[in-house]
């Protein structure tokens, strides 16, 4: 379980079509654009079928981890939507129709009902079924949806959306904006590396103990490549945080590479 300080933010993507290729996702780049806006960083990601069972067990995980999560897709009324079931036998709590989802749902099709120049009749039986969408564990709370209404919901810090990124990327942003902005750190995370040549991570291990050891504050990281177009095989190897901490983990790796006599090319600096 992570510090209710600083929670990890993870994302589930949910759906068969996601994992059998007919759709590729695009909410991972995105939920990580939104958090690099806001000085944030995704800690974790899942990709989840439509196997209710499956689902079930990654959203208990999600709610005893103490993490910020979005959980994107699998919340509609349709016979292969198992979110909302899911969520609320992972909770171990009864469904039930959320009054504002109600209100929110039935203002939208009397919304559909006038574009279409037709009555709106509450009582048909595609109208009740449509109201399944308001169907929450009970205790949920629902975030709004500026694109069409129909709301998803959140149980604590787990938040569901749907599948469609027109509705639910203006959603994430809401919940971020207005549940998490005391975690942003805009203009106060950096990431500071140099390109290594000709050198192993196994030799460059002990130097990355040390940074962290010395460091505590921030993250050493190591992206080795073999085939990049312009630095060829070689390393990029950095520390990320805080700027006052990076600074001086910073220096540190620089004075252990001098050491160990590798061959550096650009230092790069990423906000």
């Amino acid at each position: 379980m992570t510090s209710p300080l600083r929670p990890d933010i993870g994302l589930i993507i949910v759906g068969d079509e996601i994992l059998s290729g007919k759709r590729a996702d695009k909410h991972l780049p995105k939920l990580i654009e939104l958090l690099t806006e806001r000085g944030l960083q995704l800690g974790w990601a899942e990709y989840v079928g439509d196997k209710p069972e499956r689902i079930t067990q990654t959203l208990r995980r999600a709610f005893a981890s103490g993490d910020i999560v979005f959980s994107c897709g699998g919340i509609g009324a349709t016979p292969d939507d198992h979110t909302r079931q899911c969520a609320a036998r992972a909770l171990g709590v009864e469904l039930e129709l959320h009054p504002e989802a109600e209100r929110l749902i039935r203002e939208r099709m009397q919304d559909v009902a006038r574009e279409q120049g037709v009555a709106y009749e509450p009582d048909r039986p595609d109208n009740i079924h449509r109201l399944n969408m308001g169907v929450f564990p009970k205790g949920a709370a629902i975030i709004t949806n500026p694109y069409n209404k129909i709301p998803g919901f959140s149980v604590g810090s787990v938040h569901f959306v749907p599948g469609f990124p027109v509705m639910a990327w203006p959603m994430m942003q809401d919940v971020l904006d207005t549940h998490y902005a005391h975690l942003f750190r805009r203009g106060t995370y950096v990431e500071k590396s140099v390109i290594v040549f000709g050198s192993m991570e196994a030799t460059l291990t002990p130097l990355m103990e040390q940074i962290e050891r010395e460091h505590p504050d921030v993250k050493v990281f190591s992206l080795p490549s073999v085939d990049h177009p312009t630095w060829g095989r070689h390393i990029d190897l950095g520390v990320k945080g805080e700027p006052d901490h990076v600074e001086p983990a910073y220096r540190t790796l620089l004075d252990g590479l001098g050491l160990l006599k590798v061959r550096l090319g650009p230092e790069l600096v990423r906000p």
